[in-house]
C-alpha cells in the first residue's frame, strides 16, 4: 500500500518542521527522555458521574522542562474536563474528539532527575484500562514558540485498577466488582442435565432428524453439482481439503458420493436460503432452494465434523437430515474499519466468519470523522488527507489529528489509524463476499461523522485555489467557510458536520456512490444499496451558518436549524431514489424533531425505499422506537445495542477491552434476544439496575402482530475506537457472534413470548447452559484451527475459598480448570481442578479448552 508524504500538505500551507542546529538537536533528545505514568485515583468524587486522575512525569534527561518549552499531546476516551479546586502545575485540555493536552502552567519547572505529578478531573467514570490515555507525544517548541521537534514517549504505563473507586462508575453503579467470586457466582447459574448436552450445529437448524448407519468422507471423492452450482462446489472441496487434509474432485452432473442440487423446498414456511441435508451411508446430498440455500447446507455440514476430526485423512459422519431455513431475510454484521482500520485480509475472514455463521449482510463503514478508507477517482485527497493521522499545528489544519492512541506520525507501525483500501481491494472483497452469498452494503456518512471528508476536501480546495481553478475548487466543497456555528458531537468533535446548505455537498455525495456503483460493476454486481449513516448530529450544527440561514429563509417551511437533518436526507433520498437505490440510515432518518425538541416519527418515507436501523432499546422515551417505526409501516432492521453491540466489553473487568456506555454485552446477551418481545430481553439499565419488562416499559408501545412482517431483520455492530488489529476484532467478535447467529437464523425459542416469571427464567437458564456448553466443546475449538485459527474469548473460572477449601467453576463443563499455588501463572501443566481442595495463600487459575486456549488469569485469596 502506498504510504503518502507529507508533499500534499506542504502545498496546502501546513508549517515545516525545520531542522534544529546540532547543538538544539542534542539539547532535546537529551530534554526528551521523559518516563510517563498515568493512574485513575477514583470514580467516587465530589462530583456527581466524576473521575479524578493522574499523570506522573519523570525527567531522566539533561534539559529543564520549563513552562514554554512543551506539551504533551494524547488521545483519551471522550470526556469533559472539568477545573480542580487545587492549582496544578499543568493542565489538561480538550482538543477535539478524543485528543487531549496537557500544558504547563506559568512557573512549571521540571528539572532533571525530578519528577511531578499532575492530577486533573472530569466527568463520566473511568473503569477501563483502554479508557487511559494512548498515544502521548510530546512537542517540544524553540524559543519562539515555533514547533521544534516531536517525539512519541515511549517509556509510558499505566497503574493497574484495583479499588472498587476505580473499578466501579461511581455510587450509582450496581454492579459487582469484577472478580473470581462474581465469576463463580454467575457460574452457579448454568444448568446442564448431563455433560453432553449440547446443540449439533450453530445456529440450530429447525429441524434434525438422526438416521441409522455412517458416511465416509475418503480422498479423491466426488463432488456432483448442477450447472448453476460450481461456485458452491468449488467452495466444498476447498473447505473439506481444509479441514481433511483430502482431495475432492469436482464434476457438473449426478452420481454416487456427493450430491448439490437445487429443488424446491420450504421450512416453517420460508423457501428463500432453505435447504435439506441428508446423510445416508453411500450419499451425502445438500437441496436448496436456492444457490444460498446450497451454501447454507454445506455450512452445516462443515459444522457437523467435529474438532477432533481436523486434519484426519478419513472423516466418518452419522447419517442424518437437516432441514433448514433462515427466520429473517437480513441477517448482518456491520464493521466499522474508520475509526481504527483493518486490513483487507481481516475483512476477508471476518467475511468468512459470517459465511459459516450463515450471516448474509456486511455493512461496510469505510467513512467517518477518524477516516476515510475507500479510494474513489478523482478525489484523491479522500485517501491522501483522509485515510492518514498525524500530529498537526490546529484544529484548522487541512488533516486528520491523531485519535484513538494512533500517535504522531501517519502510517506508524504498530498504530491503527492510517490505512485505506484501494479500488482493486474493494472489488476483491465485493467478489469475495458474493461468493459466500453475502451482500456488502456500503456506508457513507452524511451529515455528520463527516470530519475527515470536510478536511479531504478542504485540502482540495487549497490546492486548487493555489492553482487559480476557483469553480473547481468549490466543485465538492463540504462547509460554509463562514459557519461559526458552536456545538460538540457524541464523539467530542466540534467540526465534522457538512453544510446542507451547499449544492456541492449533494454533489460529492452523489459522485463517492457513482464510482463506489462502478466498482460493484467492475465485481460483476449491480449496488442497489446504500447506507447513508444521518446519525448523531449536535445540537447547535447550523445555527450560525450564513448559508443556513439563507436556506431557512428561502424555505420557511424548515422552522429551525435543528430541521435541516431531515430536509438533508429527503433531498439525498430524491437523488438516490434516481439511481435505483434503496437507503438504509440510522435512524434518525426515519424521524422528524417537533417543537419541543422531541424525535417523532416521520411519515414521508414509510413503506417506501428507506430502511432505518434502530440501536436505541435503553434510553430516555425512545426504547420502544423500532417498535413504534415497525408499527408506522417502516421495514425496520434491530440493533439492539444492549444485545448485539459488539464493542462494547465483556464486563466491568478493567482489563476486558472495550466502550460501556450502554453498559455490558457478552455471548448471552446476544443469544437472549426476542426481536417481538424485546422488553424482556432488556435486562438492565447502563449502571446494571435491573429493570422490569412490565413496569419499566409501562406506557411504552409493543409490536402489533400485523407490523411483525415489518421487522425484516437484525444487525449486530462492531464500532472500533477501542480494537486495535486483528486479534482484538476477532476477540471482540467470539463468541458473541454465534449468539446473535442463533437470534438471526434459528426458529423462535419457546421462552421467547413467555411473560416475565420464574418459569420464563428457568427456560432461558437451561438452554443457555446448552448453547454455551456447544460454543466450548465443539465452536470454539474448532475456531482455532478453522480459516488458519481465529482469535477469541474464554470466560474466565469462577472461584472462591471457604474455610480454606477452594471451590471453583466454569462456564462449560468441556473446560479444565487448571491453577498453582506458588504464585505462577497456570499453564498446561499446571495440577487440575476437579472437585474442592484444601488450600492455603494465594491461588491463580484458567480455563482452558480442547484446543489449549486459555481464559485470562483469576485470583483468589
Amino acid at each position: 500500500m502506498k504510504k503518502y508524504t507529507y508533499t500534499l500538505l506542504l502545498l496546502l500551507g501546513l508549517q515545516v518542521i525545520l531542522s534544529c542546529t546540532p547543538k538544539k538537536e542534542a539539547t532535546l533528545a537529551a530534554a526528551s527522555k521523559l518516563r510517563i505514568s498515568w493512574k485513575l485515583l477514583s470514580n467516587f468524587t465530589e462530583v456527581e458521574n466524576g473521575f479524578q486522575a493522574r499523570f506522573t512525569i519523570y525527567n531522566f534527561g539533561t534539559t529543564p522542562l520549563t513552562d514554554a518549552n512543551w506539551t504533551l499531546f494524547f488521545n483519551m476516551a471522550p470526556r469533559p474536563i472539568i477545573p480542580l479546586k487545587e492549582p496544578q502545575s499543568a493542565r489538561v485540555e480538550h482538543i477535539n474528539g478524543d485528543w487531549y493536552k496537557l500544558m504547563p502552567e506559568k512557573g512549571f519547572a521540571l528539572n532533571p532527575g525530578d519528577s511531578v505529578q499532575i492530577l486533573y478531573a472530569g466527568t463520566e467514570g473511568v473503569i477501563k484500562e483502554t479508557d487511559a490515555p494512548l498515544g502521548l507525544y510530546i512537542v517540544y517548541y524553540d524559543e519562539e514558540g515555533n514547533e521544534s521537534r516531536t517525539e512519541q514517549i515511549e517509556e509510558y504505563s499505566i497503574e493497574p485498577f484495583t479499588q472498587k473507586n476505580q473499578i466501579l462508575r461511581g455510587p450509582q453503579d450496581q454492579l459487582s466488582v469484577p472478580g473470581a467470586a462474581a465469576y463463580y457466582r454467575a457460574n452457579q447459574e448454568l444448568l446442564l442435565e448431563n455433560e453432553t448436552d449440547e446443540l449439533k450445529i450453530i445456529p440450530s437448524p429447525v429441524r434434525i432428524l438422526a438416521a441409522p448407519g455412517e458416511f465416509r468422507l475418503r480422498d479423491a471423492q466426488v463432488i456432483h453439482y448442477e450447472k448453476s452450482l460450481e461456485n458452491e462446489a468449488r467452495y466444498l472441496s476447498k473447505k473439506l481439503k481444509e479441514v481433511t487434509k483430502l482431495n475432492f474432485r469436482i464434476s457438473e452432473g449426478t452420481g454416487d458420493g456427493i450430491s448439490l442440487r437445487v429443488a424446491p423446498v420450504t421450512v416453517n414456511d420460508v423457501s428463500q436460503e432453505a435447504y435439506r441435508l441428508s446423510i445416508a451411508p453411500q450419499n451425502l446430498t445438500i437441496v436448496g432452494t436456492d444457490a444460498a440455500g446450497v451454501f447454507y447446507g454445506i455450512q452445516s455440514l462443515l459444522a457437523l465434523i467435529p474438532f477432533e476430526a481436523f486434519g484426519q485423512k478419513e472423516t466418518v459422519l452419522s447419517c442424518l437430515t437437516v432441514e433448514d431455513a433462515p427466520r429473517f431475510a437480513t441477517r448482518g454484521l456491520h464493521v466499522d474499519v474508520s475509526r481504527n482500520f483493518q486490513t483487507k485480509e481481516t475483512i476477508l475472514r471476518s467475511l468468512d466468519l459470517m459465511a459459516f455463521y450463515k450471516l448474509n449482510h456486511f455493512l461496510f463503514y469505510t467513512t467517518e470523522d477518524e477516516g476515510w478508507r475507500v479510494e474513489i477517482d478523482g478525489l484523491p485527497e479522500l485517501t491522501e488527507v483522509g485515510a492518514q493521522r498525524q500530529h498537526t499545528s490546529g484544529m484548522d489544519a487541512p488533516a486528520l489529528h491523531p485519535a484513538y492512541g494512533s500517535g504522531p506520525k501517519a502510517y506508524q507501525k504498530g498504530t491503527h489509524g492510517s490505512g485505506f483500501y484501494t479500488k482493486a481491494d474493494f472489488v476483491e472483497i465485493l467478489k469475495y463476499a458474493t461468493e459466500r452469498h453475502i451482500k456488502v452494503i456500503p456506508e457513507v456518512n452524511l451529515p455528520a461523522h463527516a470530519r475527515a471528508a470536510i478536511k479531504a476536501m478542504e485540502a482540495r480546495y487549497v490546492r486548487l485555489m493555489s492553482e487559480g481553478k476557483e469553480k473547481e475548487a468549490n466543485e465538492y466543497r463540504l462547509v460554509d467557510p463562514d459557519d461559526r456555528s458552536v456545538y460538540v458531537s457524541a464523539q467530542g468533535y466540534k467540526d465534522n458536520v457538512v453544510s446542507v446548505a451547499r449544492e456541492s455537498t449533494y454533489r460529492f455525495y452523489e459522485k463517492v456512490v457513482d464510482e463506489l456503483a462502478k466498482m460493484y460493476k467492475q465485481a460483476g454486481l449491480t449496488m442497489d444499496v446504500i447506507h447513508a449513516g444521518g446519525d448523531e448530529v449536535p445540537e447547535g450544527a447550523w445555527t450560525k451558518s450564513p448559508l443556513a440561514a439563507k436556506l431557512l429563509k428561502e424555505n420557511p417551511a424548515i422552522k429551525d436549524p435543528k430541521n435541516l437533518q431531515a430536509y438533508f436526507f429527503g433531498k439525498l433520498v430524491e437523488r438516490l431514489k434516481k439511481k435505483n437505490l434503496t437507503v438504509h440510515g440510522w435512524e434518525e432518518v426515519a424521524l422528524l424533531k417537533n417543537a419541543e425538541g422531541r424525535y417523532v416519527s416521520n411519515p414521508a418515507f414509510a413503506g417506501g425505499g428507506v430502511v432505518p436501523y434502530i440501536w436505541n432499546n435503553l434510553f430516555d422515551d425512545y426504547r420502544d422506537l423500532g417498535y413504534r417505526l415497525a408499527n408506522a409501516g417502516y421495514p425496520v432492521i434491530l440493533c439492539n445495542v444492549s444485545n448485539f453491540y459488539f464493542d462494547l466489553a465483556y464486563s466491568n473487568d478493567p482489563k476486558e477491552p472495550g466502550l460501556y456506555w450502554a453498559g455490558f454485552v457478552d455471548e448471552r446477551d446476544a443469544w437472549t434476544f426476542a426481536p417481538y418481545n424485546m422488553f424482556s430481553t432488556t435486562l438492565e439499565t447502563s449502571m446494571g439496575q435491573p429493570l422490569d419488562a412490565t413496569k419499566d416499559f409501562a406506557g411504552m408501545q409493543r409490536l402489533r402482530p400485523e407490523a411483525r412482517k415489518n421487522i425484516v431483520g437484525v444487525e449486530a455492530q462492531l464500532w472500533s475506537e477501542t480494537v486495535k488489529g486483528r486479534d482484538m476484532l476477532e476477540y471482540y467478535m467470539l463468541p458473541k457472534l454465534m449468539g446473535f447467529a442463533e437470534s438471526a437464523w434459528a426458529k423462535a425459542r419457546r421462552w421467547e413470548e413467555m411473560p416475565s416469571s420464574a418459569a420464563r427464567t428457568g427456560a432461558v437458564t437451561k438452554e443457555w447452559s446448552v448453547f454455551s456448553n456447544t460454543l466450548y466443546s465443539k465452536d470454539l475449538p474448532r475456531l482455532s484451527r478453522y480459516n488458519g485459527g481465529y482469535v477469541y474469548r474464554i470466560a474466565p473460572p469462577g472461584a472462591v475459598i471457604e474455610n480454606g477449601i477452594l471451590k471453583a467453576n466454569s462456564a462449560s463443563r468441556a473446560l479444565t480448570l487448571r491453577y498453582t499455588t506458588d504464585g505462577t501463572e497456570p499453564g498446561p501443566g499446571s495440577a487440575i481442578y476437579t472437585k474442592p481442595i484444601q488450600v492455603s495463600g494465594k491461588v491463580q487459575l484458567k480455563a482452558f479448552d480442547k484446543a489449549g486456549r486459555s481464559s485470562r488469569t483469576v485470583s483468589v485469596n
